[in-house]
C-alpha cells in the first residue's frame, strides 16, 4: 500500500486518507467477500435440501411465458393425471388451468404449489401476480 495519512478531527474522530486506487481495491475486495459468502450460504442450503438447481431448459420455458404449472410439473416428472389426482381435481380441470382457459381457485393453486414444492407465487405469471385473486375472491 502507498502512504496513508491518519489524523483526528476536532471532535476526536479518527480519519484516514488513502489513494483512490487503494480505496477502490478495498471496495472490490469487500464485494468479492460478500459474493463468496452468498455463494457459501447457497451451497449450504443446497446441501441441506433448502435450495435446488433448476436446469436452464426449464428456466427458459418460464421466461418464454409457458404456463408455470406445466413447466414445474414437467420439472418434477409428473404426468398431468398424476398431479391432478394428487391435488384432488380432474385432469380436464388441470388442463384448463394449464392452457389458461380457467384461472383455478386459490385453494387449488395452493394445493398444486404444495405438490410441486414451490411457492404459490412461482405458479403465477408476471401479469397474474398483480391481479391474482385473494382468498375472498376479491381482486
Amino acid at each position: 500500500m502507498g502512504s496513508v495519512t491518519q489524523f483526528k478531527t476536532p471532535s476526536g474522530d479518527e480519519m484516514v486518507v488513502l489513494l483512490r486506487s487503494e480505496y477502490d481495491a478495498l471496495v472490490e475486495a469487500a464485494e468479492t467477500m460478500a459474493d463468496v459468502a452468498a455463494y457459501d450460504r447457497f451451497k449450504e442450503k443446497l446441501a441441506a435440501g433448502e435450495e435446488e438447481m433448476i436446469p436452464a431448459e426449464f428456466v427458459y420455458r418460464l421466461m418464454d411465458g409457458e404456463n408455470p404449472i406445466r413447466v414445474w410439473r414437467d420439472f418434477r416428472g409428473l404426468a398431468s393425471k398424476e398431479l391432478a389426482s394428487a391435488v384432488g381435481i380432474s385432469a380436464a380441470y388441470l388442463s384448463e388451468i394449464e392452457t389458461g382457459k380457467k384461472e383455478g381457485s386459490v385453494s387449488v393453486l395452493k394445493n398444486i404449489a404444495k405438490i410441486l414444492r414451490v411457492d404459490l407465487d412461482d405458479l403465477l405469471r408476471g401479469d397474474d401476480k398483480v391481479s391474482a385473486p385473494s382468498e375472498s375472491g376479491m381482486k
